[in-house]
Order: structure tokens, then C-alpha cells, then sequence
């Protein structure tokens, strides 16, 4: 069976080359692998830094807003808060006014641990920001195209 007339090698360069989707994958993974590495002496990943700074908060979040926030489902959310949770950097709890919501909160020692974290985020993140020509304006085209899909899923 022959590929189709139009599946050429001259695509599959232009792919490469022009799509989207492919290179900020591409950036997404080298962004993370770099603060990884600068995050190893800390003892958590660029993910779960994240997803810890999300419970820095003056109220507990629930589980929802923390998925729309860090723009991951329920399920995956759950499963990356078990091992924090099994270091006793977060806590949930069930929802006083909610019953069937989960809040989120950091304990003193996932505060402590982000802490020890935070300066190592800032000078990778100073440093990053040197290398791009203009990073607010690819903050604000990140956010232009996380806004764009959360609205397209609404719409599904």
C-alpha cells in the first residue's frame, strides 16, 4: 500500500517546520527539563511547583478551580496530588459549604518547601526572560491561546 500522493517528504518538512502544536510542545518540554534540573535540590519538579504555588492562597481552592487553573483534568490533577500529599506538602479536606468538593491546602511543609523553592524559580525565570525578545508579549500569546481553547471546550 502506497502513502496517499499528497503525504510527501516536502509535508512532512513543512510540519516540522510551521507547526504550531509541534514547537511549543518542543519549548514546553526544554522549558520544563530546565527548571527540572534547577529544581532537583529542592526536591520537586517544575510540574509540582506549579501545581503547589496554584494552593498558595489565602483560602483553600477546591480541586475545580485548580484543574481550570493549571488547565488539566480532574483525574490527572488527583493523581499528581498523591505523592504530595504522601510528603505532607498538601492536605485535602472535604468542602464545609460542599460536601462533594475537595479544598486544597498547602501544610506548613509544602509552605516551607516552596520557600526554599521560590529563589531557584526566580533566577532560572530571570534568566529565561533574557533570551527572549519580548517574553510579556509571549505571555500574553500563551494566554490569548489557553483562553481560546478553554472557551472551545465549553462550546464541545
Amino acid at each position: 500500500m502506497h502513502a496517499p500522493a499528497s503525504l510527501t517528504f516536502e509535508t512532512t518538512l513543512l510540519v516540522r517546520d510551521a507547526c504550531l502544536c509541534l514547537h511549543a510542545q518542543r519549548a514546553a518540554r526544554a522549558l520544563a527539563r530546565r527548571f527540572d534540573v534547577a529544581l532537583k535540590p529542592a526536591d520537586i519538579t517544575s510540574g509540582q511547583f506549579s501545581l503547589l504555588m496554584s494552593l498558595n492562597r489565602p483560602k483553600p481552592p477546591n480541586l475545580g478551580s485548580v484543574a481550570t487553573l493549571l488547565a488539566m483534568d480532574r483525574t490527572t490533577l488527583t493523581a499528581n496530588l498523591k505523592p504530595l500529599e504522601r510528603r505532607g506538602l498538601i492536605e485535602t479536606t472535604t468542602d464545609p459549604t460542599d460536601k462533594r468538593s475537595r479544598l486544597l491546602r498547602l501544610t506548613p511543609k509544602g509552605r516551607s518547601l516552596l520557600e526554599k523553592a521560590l529563589p531557584i524559580w526566580r533566577n532560572v525565570h530571570a534568566a529565561l526572560e533574557t533570551v527572549l525578545s519580548d517574553p510579556d508579549r509571549l505571555r500574553s500569546e500563551l494566554n490569548l491561546l489557553s483562553r481560546s481553547d478553554s472557551q472551545d471546550a465549553k462550546a464541545e
